[in-house]
This record gives structure tokens, C-alpha cells and sequence, in this order.
């Protein structure tokens, strides 16, 4: 390892292709990309126009999609750019990158706990459901949602301000805190201990995220009309609940003991799965399977259709006369 004192810039590692390989997967990337800015923005903007949907449910889901394309943003433009040039990133660069994909990820847990504590509510204990998910106890809920994250990320990311580095390559596509933990000369006792209160911290939403559904599927099997509100309502939540906590998971299990043996390409999947699979499943799942997203954002696309006929039959009688 080379003897480096001051870092100033970092070398990301994981795009060695051809000038062909590049531009094709800039092409993929680039359309992936504008179809979770779509995606999630069709969501929010049918949640926001609509007042009916103006409830804690539809609520927490419209951060959930904010909160998928602040980490996108984190990610996808440099990504398209180092595709194009030298995969170069500054110090500051790095850290603000790592600090919006790490404060993103926590964010998602903490927005879909609060999802799992609403359906609790309502479906558990529907006669007091309005006295305690009340328009300001949601509010509350929602900027701590966005705070804790931030703040304890913004922990984690200072711990690592002043490190003495002994390198300047990072084995990733992208700027990861840990990684370049492993690049101090010698440990940070701070930043070790800031990451496993993190953890520590985040698994304690998702154990209490999954007695939520454990006590919710015992409670909905007992009785029809739940079964159905749980199928309705819950589904979706525990659907993406799995494939993010899948896809965070084996990237962490990745992170801390995976071979450097893979195949390239797998490592870079590996690496980015929890960037590509959620933001784009999130919208879908939730726009197909919520009936009122759903006929909300098939309205919409109906006006829209007639207001273009509309137009293009008062051409016509324009020319016509």
C-alpha cells in the first residue's frame, strides 16, 4: 500500500470495459435511470394533487419515493459521467457520496417502519387509528424519519474527516464509508464505533418492522375482512420490504467478507443491486397493487388522452372551415 498522507483524490475501481461496453451501458444506465426519476416522480405527484391521498399511508410512501430519488442522485450522475471519463472522484466528492447513498439507505428503513407501525395501527387497533396517527403526530414522525438518518450518518461521515490515509484506491464503483475506513493508516476508534451503533441502531427497525408483519399476518388470519386489508394494503409494504432488506443485506455480507476471486461484473452487481432493484420495484409495486394510486395515476392518463383529442379534433374543424 502506497504511504499516502494526504488524500485528495480517490480512484474508483470496477469499469474496465471497452469504449462499446461503456456507451451501451451508459445507454442502459441512462434509461434506467430516467425510469426511476419517472417512476417515483408520477408517484409523488399523484400523491401530492390528490387531497384523498392525503393520508399517513400515501403520506410516508410519497417520502419513500423522495427519499428514492435523493439516493439515486447519490449515485446514478457520477456513475453516467465516470462511464464517459476517468473514474476520478475528489475527497469532498467522495464523502458527500458516501454520505447520500448511506443516509438514503437508512432513511428507507426508517420510512418503511413507519409503514409498518401505520398498518399496525390500522389494522390492529382501528377504533383509536385517527387519535394516534394524527396530521401533526405524522408530521413528527416524518421529519424524525429524515433527521436520525442524516444525523447519524453525518456522524459516521465526520469520524472519518482528518483519517491519515495509506491509499487512495477504492474497490467500488462508488465512495463507500467503510471502505474508505480500511484505507486509514491506522483505525479510527470513532468511526468503529459510530458504525456498529448505526447497525446496531438500523437492526433494531428492521426486527421491529418484522414483529410488526409477524403480528399483523397472526392477526389478519382470524378474520376475513382483515385477510383482505392485509392483502390490500400490507402486501405491497412487506413485498418491498424483502427486496430491500435482501438487497442490502448481501451487500453488506458482501462488503465485510466477500472474495476477490468473483468475476467483475458480479462484484459490480453486487456492489449496486440496492441502487437498481428498489427505486424502480417501489413504484411499480405500489402504483399496480394500492387501488387508489393506481386509478389516480389512470385518471390522469385518461385527461390527458382526451385533452389531446380534444385539441386535435378542434384542429381538424379549424382547417375545415
Amino acid at each position: 500500500m502506497e504511504n499516502v498522507s494526504v488524500v485528495t483524490m480517490f480512484a474508483l475501481s470496477g469499469l474496465n470495459f471497452t469504449l462499446e461496453q461503456r456507451i451501451t451501458l451508459f445507454v442502459l444506465t441512462l434509461l434506467w435511470y430516467l425510469f426511476i426519476l419517472l417512476g417515483n416522480a408520477v408517484l409523488i405527484i399523484s400523491i401530492v394533487l390528490d387531497k384523498n391521498l392525503h393520508e399517513p399511508m400515501y403520506i410516508f410512501l410519497c417520502n419513500l419515493s423522495i427519499n428514492a430519488l435523493y439516493g439515486s442522485v447519490g449515485f446514478y450522475p457520477k456513475f453516467l459521467l465516470d462511464l464517459l471519463s476517468s473514474h476520478i472522484i475528489s475527497y469532498v466528492g467522495c464523502m458527500l457520496q458516501g454520505f447520500v447513498i448511506h443516509s438514503s439507505t437508512c432513511a428507507d428503513f426508517s420510512i418503511l417502519a413507519l409503514m409498518a407501525y401505520d398498518r399496525y395501527v390500522a389494522i390492529c387497533r382501528p377504533l383509536v387509528y385517527h387519535s394516534v396517527m394524527t396530521r401533526q403526530r405524522v408530521s413528527i414522525f416524518v421529519l424524525f424519519s429524515w433527521l436520525l438518518p442524516f444525523y447519524l450518518m453525518f456522524m459516521n461521515t465526520a469520524s472519518l474527516l482528518g483519517l491519515r490515509l495509506c491509499g487512495s484506491q477504492i474497490n467500488r464503483l462508488y465512495c463507500v464509508n467503510w471502505v474508505i475506513a480500511t484505507l486509514a493508516c491506522s483505525p479510527s476508534k470513532a468511526n468503529v464505533a459510530v458504525s456498529y451503533f448505526n447497525m446496531l441502531f438500523y437492526f433494531g427497525h428492521f426486527v421491529f418492522i418484522l414483529w410488526s408483519y409477524m403480528y399483523l399476518i397472526r392477526t389478519c388470519m382470524s378474520s376475513k375482512e382483515n385477510r383482505g386489508k392485509f392483502m390490500q394494503t400490507c402486501m405491497p409494504h412487506l413485498i418491498c420490504l424483502i427486496i430491500f432488506a435482501i438487497t442490502v443485506l448481501l451487500d453488506l455480507l458482501y462488503m465485510r467478507f466477500g472474495s476477490a476471486n468473483l468475476p467483475q461484473d458480479l462484484n459490480n452487481f453486487m456492489a449496486i443491486e440496492f441502487l437498481l432493484i428498489p427505486p424502480v420495484v417501489n413504484p411499480l409495486i405500489y402504483g399496480l397493487k394500492l387501488n387508489k394510486i393506481r386509478d389516480k395515476i389512470l385518471t390522469f392518463v385518461h385527461i390527458k388522452r382526451t385533452d389531446a383529442k380534444c385539441q386535435v379534433i378542434h384542429v381538424s374543424g379549424k382547417l375545415s372551415n
